[in-house]
């Protein structure tokens, strides 16, 4: 996957005649994804008043969604996008009703816990339906590559949109708006985007024999997904560290605010890579991108005020776009045609792993060390991981055989038969 992205490509991606229903429809569905689990946070927090509760509703939410992206992907590779998506969404919307009804009477964390694993686990995939759709819609090349980076930028500026708006909703009068109103964007949204024409074209196909693990028996598919691991853990330690020095620098305030910076430079430089990425070959960009967001990683422990962490954060932002487009054009290589649901199923549960022990790590050592040794462990993690990505770096190259040309959609005919 050697193909760079002109803004032409992009243009050309997203003019796809079929696909201008499934992008605005996606954007809708994904808008929420950073959203809704903040402000379930933020909202069990408020009724109950302890983050210690508020902390394993949302670990809950987090594994829930590690679990159910494969087996979403899975089902959508079999089946198409239009009955799974269907399906998880009408449990999604049972799973967040009931769950808002239990904040409200005031159930109990044992209670509130498995309910917050429902709502992670029947999250419409969305993203994971939008992302295999492109390799059905549009031919090999730069132009897939654009709307993979497409994807891919478009899901930083939704974490960059989401926890904004799920503080502003925190203001409303009832403290689980947030969860409502993102939940309902989201449902409308995977309802949207299941009964498009083009997506329900790509019907069922026929069963094919499996390995047991799916995409995940491929070697490079676990390379892939152990790249995605060491994004997600580089990643979470920061996130924890930043609030934290943040909050010793008198300004607690301020932790949100400074981690959209990187956000911002993801997002410009993500773009400019597409247009000349490198390393070109695949199997050296994945351990180079992350060796390298793991050296810049490093420089978050120099500084000492705010404005210089500032700094830091928006130079070691770049390397993220870039890292998420590497692991979704990497799929193409190292799975067979007919998984690129599942396999991206993989990557976001390898990335929310690397999140939740990121998190849970970074924790640790802020409360007992401060967060200078949080930042330098970042770095460590990433750079160890991508050492081991290095050293496996065979297993991408070698990928497995597949074919150049769009999977074919069912046509309208087949459509108006059903």
């Amino acid at each position: 996957m050697s193909h760079s992205a002109r803004l032409s490509d992009y243009r050309a991606a997203l003019t796809t005649p079929g696909m201008r229903g499934p992008v605005v429809a996606s954007l809708l569905a994904r808008l929420p994804i950073a959203m809704v689990g903040l402000s379930l946070l933020l909202y069990v927090e408020r009724a109950t008043g302890s983050f210690a509760v508020a902390g394993m509703v949302s670990a809950a939410a987090l594994v829930g969604v590690a679990l159910g992206s494969v087996v979403q992907g899975r089902l959508m590779d079999r089946f198409g996008p239009t009955r799974p998506l269907m399906f998880v969404t009408g449990l999604f919307a049972l799973f967040v009703s009931v769950s808002v009804i239990a904040v409200e009477a005031g159930a109990p964390v044992f209670v509130l816990v498995p309910l917050a694993l429902g709502v992670g686990a029947f999250e419409p995939m969305v993203g994971s339906a939008s992302r295999a759709l492109w390799e059905r819609m549009v031919p090999s090349g730069a132009t897939r590559m654009a709307a993979y980076a497409y994807e891919s930028i478009s899901m930083e500026v939704f974490f960059i949109l989401g926890p904004g708006l799920a503080g502003l909703l925190l203001a409303a009068p009832w403290a689980g708006t947030g969860v409502v109103v993102g939940a309902v964007m989201m449902v409308f949204g995977a309802l949207w985007f299941a009964f498009n024409p083009v997506v329900r074209a790509w019907g069922p196909v026929a069963a094919t024999p499996r390995p047991l693990l799916g995409a995940f028996a491929y070697p490079g598919m676990r390379t892939v997904a152990l790249a995605a691991l060491g994004f997600g853990v580089t990643i979470g330690f920061v996130e924890v560290a930043v609030p934290a020095f943040a909050k010793a620098a008198g300004h607690a305030s301020m932790g949100g605010l400074m981690l959209s910076l990187w956000s911002i430079s993801s997002v410009i430089f993500g773009v400019l890579y597409g247009m000349r990425p490198w390393p070109r070959p695949m199997h050296l960009r994945l351990p180079v991108l992350l060796g390298g967001f793991g050296l810049l990683s490093l420089l978050l422990a120099i500084p000492a005020s705010l404005v210089g962490l500032g700094l830091a954060l928006f130079v070691v932002g770049t390397l993220i776009t870039p890292q998420s487009t590497a692991h979704s054009a990497a799929i193409e290589q190292v799975t067979p045609n007919g998984m690129a649901a599942e396999a991206f199923g993989w990557v976001i549960t390898s990335v929310t792993v690397g999140l939740a022990i990121g998190q849970g790590l970074s924790g640790q050592l802020i409360e007992h060390f401060g967060t200078r040794p949080a930042f330098v462990a970042s770095g460590v993690a990433g750079l160890l991981i991508a050492s081991a990505v290095w050293l496996l770096r065979g297993t991408v190259r070698r990928g497995v055989p597949r074919s150049e040309e769009p999977l074919p959609a069912r046509s309208e005919m087949d459509l108006a038969a059903r």
